[in-house]
């Protein structure tokens, strides 16, 4: 059996030179916002409405609605009952390239139970068309007296806009299109293209503080009191305080996520544990979270009381006691706008800011992507006893989310659309994601049913050269119980554009993360509840839209299964580790044979570097920097030129066993059979999985000092390579003893003058890129 290539080519990059924006953009660039994506002519009709129409039927009556004919294609307007003078204001486009007809007829049509009576047409012959190109004015539509088969005037005008155009046009997201002829008029909004917003996310600190005078309703023992506190189907309780009296003390806090504009109330209930799984209120209060402060920084909000209303079941329901009750609880609550409410993996965050808008730096740049179309998908579901694929796509950088429309029956779909995001941070990565839509014939008729994922692209924005476009076909791969699968492939136009490189290149100083994360940090363990909770709101919120943008769709987007164990994962970060270590090995052998003198002439040059350093001390540092500055220069010409995709070999996709596949598609928690596995299963998977992370982030560590010199991300890069530079050059002028001094003083200084923030080289550190993002 022959061996598979190393690198399989079907799973790489393909570099392509598509017809971007029609050719050359003349004028003025601001004119062709659809430069980045291929120009795909139609030929829109808008029909607005018609007048004096003639009744027609037994009844005297008129329901009218138009029918527009193109060759083969037909799109109909809604009818109205009973009525001379109706309007639609409806838009059809037809695609040029399947256009077969010399002209373009728009007919009005009678509604009626055996056959649509014939009221009147129009007709255009395609080559006087008018031509419009945004951002020209929209095409004025006009009044056309109605003609009969034959060419004469018959009763009743209709207003109508013919124009050619391309998919730049305002009328095309709402328009009817021709390839969607088969879809049922409540599945059209399903195919159409949307932009979607993430809602604004908040985290919310309730700080219990005591309560007072409660009245448990044993006396005679010390009350076993903690505080329950609910937000939606959020809820944590705090310990029970360790003053066992009827004034209890906690002082813990409690963070919960909460999105704008906030529908659910804060509950809290003070409980006291009165049995073993038995607890008992003691009172209750619901707080409204419009009424709650809001922080910017760690200044301590005002603390207030609370009154407890007390709680008696009557008839299995709960009533307020009408009794006289001076129970209350002491809270600190408010919702901190200082911290970056984190609902994607952190490895792949596509936006860093703090909640609060106040907190916001302009923004350093431009992202803009062209999604062009994609090459050879699989069959994804039978329909009429054939194979079939209806894809779209979804884009997903910051809070703004968007979804193309919807290709009907196409393994080579064409999208050709262009969006536009502000950047803020260049460490970010964009999303894009390929789906079929499940949901054509209506979201009633199809319930249960998914959207199927079809493949994903990761694209980190400071792998990117700034102003440059990156043409590339991005194989579609997803990992299914049976093995690595390639679904296709989508192309795709990227270019970020940098508005001030000065402004850019200083946020490599800046913390990744809002000052809070640092001054305030939350536990791992609160991250990992809070991003759950994140997502979860983030995808019941976006599925209430309409269309919905699905909560399948959504989790897949956001990684959501990313922590759970798998062995394969977990050998590819082992790999990882190894593949950074390499360097460190290699170069022990090599000390290894200047020790031995395998080459004398090599081992009689060390030494002599060696005598020279210890004479003149002074030369290391300079010598140091000066070799790694030389290493980076030598690199340059081995830089990457397209963005890093999905590596198959690196996540060990190929080489997976069935065993190991079979157990990271399992459920969770485990469906093996006998209890006593499960339950060990399921413990060594939760355990394995925090470990996987933590050798995942070592590697990640690892992968960042390689790529202070790679050229991954050329402006760090070119930062670091400039710094060694300069301190090669400032260390040899300065002696080294006063080198050797003043960093042992600074490393040994008070710790009044140190900072709680991350240093500026920590800083760029960890906003240097890991090999995260060709994971699969």
């Amino acid at each position: 059996m022959m061996q598979r290539p190393l690198h399989p080519q079907e799973y790489s990059l393909k570099e392509t030179s598509p017809h971007l924006g029609g050719g050359g953009v003349a004028g003025d660039k601001l004119t062709t916002t659809y430069d980045l994506v291929e120009q795909m002519q139609y030929l829109y009709v808008r029909v607005v409405k018609a007048k004096d129409l003639p009744t027609k039927d037994v009844t005297g009556s008129c329901d009218p609605y138009v029918e527009v004919k193109l060759g083969n294609y037909k799109g109909t307007t809604r009818h109205f009952e009973k009525k001379t003078n109706p309007e639609w204001n409806q838009v059809f486009a037809f695609s040029k390239e399947r256009i077969q007809a010399s002209s373009v007829e728009v007919i009005v049509k009678d509604k009626d139970f055996v056959k649509d009576d014939f009221i009147g047409r129009v007709s255009f012959d395609l080559n006087e068309i008018p031509k419009r190109v945004p951002p020209d004015s929209p095409l004025a539509p006009q009044w056309y007296r109605l003609e009969d088969r034959k060419g004469d005037k018959v009763k009743g005008e209709l207003m109508l806009a013919v124009w050619m155009g391309t998919q730049a046009d305002e009328a095309f997201p709402e328009a009817w299109h021709s390839d969607a002829a088969t879809v049922p008029g409540d599945g059209l909004a399903s195919i159409r293209s949307k932009v979607y917003l993430t809602p604004k996310l908040w985290y919310v600190r309730v700080n219990v503080i005591e309560a007072q005078d409660l009245q448990p309703s044993d006396k005679s023992r010390f009350p076993e009191v903690f505080v329950k506190v609910m937000l939606g189907n959020q809820a944590l309780r705090t310990r029970i305080s360790q003053s066992r009296t009827i004034n209890p003390m906690w002082n813990e806090d409690l963070m919960f996520v909460a999105a704008e504009p906030f529908e659910e109330h804060l509950v809290l209930s003070v409980e006291e544990r009165v049995a073993p799984n038995k607890d008992e209120v003691l009172g209750k209060t619901v707080i409204t979270l419009q009424n709650v402060d809001r922080r910017l920084d760690y200044k301590p909000v005002n603390s207030r009381w609370y009154n407890l209303e007390k709680h008696v079941i009557v008839d299995g329901e709960q009533k307020k006691k009408e009794v006289k009750f001076s129970s209350r609880i002491h809270l600190r609550i408010c919702l901190d706008g200082g911290y970056h409410v984190l609902d994607e993996s952190t490895h792949y965050s596509s936006d860093l800011r703090p909640t609060a808008k106040q907190l916001w730096k302009p923004s350093i740049g431009v992202l803009e992507l062209g999604i062009l179309n994609a090459q050879g998908l699989l069959p994804m579901k039978t329909k009429d006893g054939r194979g079939t694929t209806d894809a779209y796509c979804v884009a997903k950088y910051g809070q703004k989310w968007v979804r193309t429309r919807t290709i009907i029956d196409s393994f080579t779909p064409k999208w050709n659309e262009q969006y536009t995001w502000e950047v803020y941070d260049p460490c970010t990565v964009i999303t894009i994601g390929v789906f079929d839509n499940c949901h054509l014939q209506g979201g009633e008729k199809a319930a249960g049913t998914r959207d199927t994922r079809i493949g994903k692209v990761r694209i980190r924005l400071s792998t990117l050269e700034t102003d440059r476009v990156y043409t590339h076909s991005y194989p579609l791969i997803v990992l299914l119980p049976s093995g690595v699968k390639k679904m296709g492939e989508v192309q795709l136009a990227v270019r970020f554009t940098c508005s001030y490189l000065i402004n850019m290149l200083h946020m490599y100083s800046q913390p990744l993360l809002p000052k809070m994360h640092y001054l305030y940090p939350l536990s791992v363990v609160q991250l990992d509840n809070l991003r759950h909770q994140a997502t979860q709101i983030v995808s019941m919120r976006l599925s209430r839209a309409e269309p919905p943008l699905r909560k399948e769709v959504v989790e897949y987007m956001l990684d959501v299964d990313s922590h759970m164990w798998s062995m394969r994962k977990s050998k590819a970060n082992f790999f990882r580790i190894m593949g950074v270590l390499s360097p460190l090995i290699a170069v022990g052998k090599w000390f290894d044979q200047i020790c031995n003198w395998r080459n004398p002439l090599t081992t009689i040059l060390i030494h002599i570097l060696f005598v020279i350093l210890v004479l003149y001390p002074e030369l290391i540092l300079p010598t140091i920097f000066l070799y790694l500055f030389l290493i980076g220069v030598w690199y340059f010409r081995w830089r990457t030129r397209h963005p890093p995709h999905m590596d198959t070999r690196l996540s060990h996709a190929e080489s997976a066993h069935p065993d190991e596949l079979d157990e990271e598609f399992d459920t969770f928690p485990t469906s093996r059979p006998p209890d006593l596995v499960r339950m060990r299963y399921d413990r060594l998977r939760s355990v394995a999985g925090r470990i996987q992370t933590v050798v995942g982030d070592l590697a990640t560590q690892g992968e960042r000092l390689q790529s202070l010199l790679s050229w991954r991300d050329p402006r760090a890069t070119a930062l670091f390579v400039t710094f060694c530079l300069i301190a090669a050059i400032v260390l040899y002028v300065t002696p080294f003893r006063v080198v050797a001094l003043l960093t042992g003083l600074y490393v040994l200084r008070h710790p009044r003058f140190r900072h709680k923030l991350p240093s500026v080289p920590l800083n760029f550190f960890r906003r240097l890129p890991a090999r995260t993002d060709s994971m699969l």
